[in-house]
């Protein structure tokens, strides 16, 4: 075919499909990642597959990145003011 043409091999390309339900996934995954900010593609993936979309991690990490969607960071815990009973109580001197 490339010789009829008159062209390289290396000039064709592969052209991507795009799938019909392509901006209503992403719509899902946005909606999903907002309300369970702490959950990664990973687990938005397991949701959508329960939820009744026919997704593979693979499939829902490419839109993750492409549209910039983060885990939130995990808050520091808070330190407590606990110390040891025999730390809150004074010494007793024995005279």
């Amino acid at each position: 075919m490339c010789k009829a043409l008159g062209q390289c091999r290396s000039t064709q390309r592969h052209r991507p499909r795009t799938r019909d339900d392509e901006d209503d996934l992403t719509a899902a995954i946005v909606a999903l990642a907002r309300k369970f900010g702490r959950y990664g593609y990973r687990k938005i993936t397991d949701l959508l597959q329960m939820a009744g979309w026919e997704v593979n991690t693979k499939r829902v990490q490419r839109i993750w990145r492409s549209e910039g969607l983060n885990v939130q960071a995990k808050q520091p815990k808070r330190g407590t003011d606990y110390a040891p009973p025999a730390a809150r109580e004074p010494a007793l001197a024995l005279s």
